[in-house]
């Protein structure tokens, strides 16, 4: 299995409020129908050089507490199930219906009592073609990933 890492990322908000959100998909759904309808994020998505349209597939997500399903091009639905949660540390995740079995982990730490740090860390069981082809998307990717879930209001959800 090829595993990738996040960088450490600083969080602004305590410890149990980002496993809070993180431990439960369903909390994303107020954030989610903002965004989608918010003009101010929309020019936040264009000025880091992504087209706001994107946030159109949004309205596709699927949520529950224990996972978030969204349609893949040429795959169906792909999902993220939470598989282990470890109180205010770390939530586990397992694609469900992928052509990539891989699982994804979110660890969190405290820093203070209003400050915490985060990694991403994702195994997937890649062969070595495919591998050389989607490795350093997959780096670039996680680390990406990491620095959005770092600017959710997690005090706010």
């Amino acid at each position: 299995m090829a595993k990738y890492e996040s960088g450490v990322k600083q969080v602004n908000a305590p410890v149990e409020r980002v496993y809070a959100v993180l431990s439960d998909m369903e909390r994303l759904r107020p954030m989610i129908e903002v965004a989608q309808n918010n003009e101010m994020f929309k020019e936040k998505v264009r000025e880091a050089g992504q087209d706001p349209a994107v946030l159109e597939k949004l309205k596709d997500l699927t949520l529950s507490t224990d996972r978030i399903a969204f349609p893949a091009p040429m795959v169906g639905e792909v999902a993220l199930a939470i598989v282990e949660r470890e109180q205010d540390r770390c939530v586990k995740f397992q694609t469900e219906r992928s052509p990539i079995e891989a699982n994804l982990w979110i660890q969190v730490l405290p820093v203070t009592e209003t400050t915490s740090k985060m990694r991403v860390t994702i195994k997937a069981d890649l062969n070595p073609m495919v591998k050389m082809m989607v490795g350093s998307k997959l780096e670039k990717g996680i680390d990406q990933f990491a620095d959005m879930l770092c600017t959710l209001p997690y005090n706010f959800i």
